[in-house]
């Protein structure tokens, strides 16, 4: 077996543990749940586990690295998009706030975590989950920036705090609609926080 094959099934395996894990830690806390449960539900050994992740901590402290690592890049990606397709800063920030909405969507249980883990502050892991939240965060900023220097958004905006209470829409919406409204469609919930972006970033009637 090549080298590209171990590394191919080895990357496979922890997303199965990944899943895994958050399922369970979602379900029952991350106390209540144990490394045989984890290795249960992703179908492995034990000793997989253990072979993948020193212990039950550092897999739950790479599992956000990996969640809120693909929540960037999708970010990263739909602003990109926007770009291309010769959209400004508003149309880019509303690209954004549809790939979140997918994420979300796509991993519900991962965004409830993510959540709530950053309201506490005693996890081993806060140093961790602070980086991770601050690169998906910049990805905004960056667009923000962007639009204050081509003059598209007034220079009196806030980089920092934008960015970070764009972000916390979309988490704390989607996570609204999903426990209390999940009859609503995507693209309904998507519309009415476009309406939002509209009206208090760009100043413009949607």
């Amino acid at each position: 077996m090549d080298s590209s094959t171990g590394s191919t099934r080895r990357e496979a395996t922890r997303q199965k543990l990944y899943e895994a894990a958050v399922t369970l830690i979602a379900e029952q806390g991350f106390s209540a749940t144990t490394v045989d449960e984890i290795a249960e539900r992703a179908g492995v050994a034990k000793g997989t586990v253990y072979y993948n992740f020193a212990s039950k901590s550092v897999l739950f402290e790479e599992l956000l690295r990996h969640g809120v690592g693909l929540l960037t890049a999708s970010l990263k990606e739909a602003s990109e998009g926007a770009a291309r397709n010769g959209g400004g800063t508003v149309d880019a920030l509303d690209a954004m706030i549809r790939a979140g909405l997918v994420f979300i969507n796509r991993y519900p249980a991962f965004t409830q975590l993510y959540v709530a883990e950053l309201w506490r502050t005693n996890r081993a892991w806060q140093s961790t989950l602070l980086v991770v939240r601050q690169q998906a965060v910049a990805v905004v900023e960056d667009v923000l920036r962007t639009g204050v220097e081509s003059g598209e958004l007034s220079d009196e905006i806030d980089i920092p705090l934008t960015a970070a209470a764009l972000v916390g829409m979309v988490l704390v919406a989607a996570l609204d609609w999903q426990a209390f409204q999940p009859e609503r469609s995507l693209d309904d919930v998507h519309a009415a926080l476009s309406r939002l972006l509209q009206g208090r970033v760009s100043g413009t009637r949607a």
